[in-house]
C-alpha cells in the first residue's frame, strides 16, 4: 500500500511537468517576441532614468534666507565669536569689513555707506581694548555726511576705552544699547544719518558675557540682517 501510494504521487508529478512544459512550449509558439521583449525593454529604461532631486537653494544676497524685494538694500552684521570668528558687514553681498577684507579688528568695525548709491564710502575699526581712538571714532562717526548708512559692530572688546562722548553720539543716532555694551559683548547698530529708517526692520541687538558663554570668555556672536528701501530720500 505504501509503494503505491508513491507510484501515485510520482506519476502525478510526471503529469504535472509534463503539462507545465507542454503549456510553456505552446505560449513560446503563440506568443510573439516583441510582446515579451517591449516590457523588458521598458523596464531597463525605467531603471536608466535619472533620480530626479530637488534644485539647490539659490543663494542670496549678504546669505539672506529669503530676498529682499526689488526696491531694496539687503544688509547682514554679524558680531565676533570667540578668536576664530570675526565680525562681518555685509550690504547688498558686498562684505564691507571682514577676515577676507583685511579690515576686521578689534574694538568697534564701522562702515559708512552713500544711501543713494549703496556704496561703501569708508570703513575702519577702533580698538577699544589698548589706546585711546574713542575720539576718533567720534571724529569718523562725526565726518560722514547727511544721506548716510552707518553699520557698526563689535569684535572682542568694544567697551574699556570707549568714552561717554562717543556713547552718546551713537545714542543719538538711536542706538538704545550702546549705553550696556559691557566688556566682550556682541553688539550690532545700524543707523541712518539726516533721515529716518524704518521701524520694522532689525537695527540692534546685544549678548552679554557670562557664565554660560560659548566660547569661554567670549558670548555667542549676533546678528541682524534686513532690507532697506531705497526711496527713503
Amino acid at each position: 500500500m505504501f509503494v503505491k501510494q508513491h507510484l501515485v504521487k510520482l506519476a502525478g508529478l510526471l503529469l504535472t511537468s509534463l503539462v507545465a512544459w507542454y503549456l510553456g512550449s505552446l505560449f513560446a509558439v503563440l506568443i510573439p517576441k516583441e510582446t515579451i521583449t517591449v516590457p523588458i525593454a521598458n523596464l531597463e529604461d525605467i531603471v536608466k532614468k535619472p533620480v530626479l532631486k530637488a534644485p539647490v537653494p539659490k543663494r542670496q544676497k549678504c546669505d539672506h534666507w529669503s530676498p529682499c524685494s526689488p526696491g531694496n538694500y539687503a544688509y547682514r552684521i554679524l558680531s565676533g565669536g570667540g578668536t576664530g570668528r570675526l565680525a562681518k558687514i555685509c550690504f547688498e553681498d558686498d562684505l564691507l569689513i571682514s577676515e577676507e577684507k583685511g579690515n576686521v579688528g578689534r574694538g568697534i568695525n564701522i562702515a559708512i555707506v552713500n544711501y543713494k548709491t549703496g556704496k561703501v564710502t569708508s570703513a575702519q575699526f577702533f580698538d577699544m581694548w589698548k589706546g585711546d581712538h574713542s575720539d576718533e571714532m567720534v571724529t569718523f562717526i562725526k565726518n560722514a555726511p547727511e544721506g548716510s548708512l552707518l553699520l557698526m559692530v563689535t569684535h572682542d572688546d568694544g567697551s574699556t576705552r570707549l568714552k561717554d562722548g562717543a556713547k552718546k553720539l551713537v545714542e543719538e543716532l538711536g542706538s538704545k544699547e550702546i549705553q550696556n555694551v559691557k566688556f566682550r559683548s556682541s553688539w550690532a547698530f545700524i543707523a541712518a544719518k539726516g533721515f529716518k529708517l524704518p521701524d520694522d526692520i532689525q537695527k540692534e541687538k546685544i549678548n552679554h558675557s557670562d557664565k554660560n558663554n560659548r566660547y569661554g570668555g567670549w558670548p555667542a556672536e549676533i546678528q541682524i540682517e534686513g532690507c532697506i528701501p531705497r526711496n527713503l530720500i
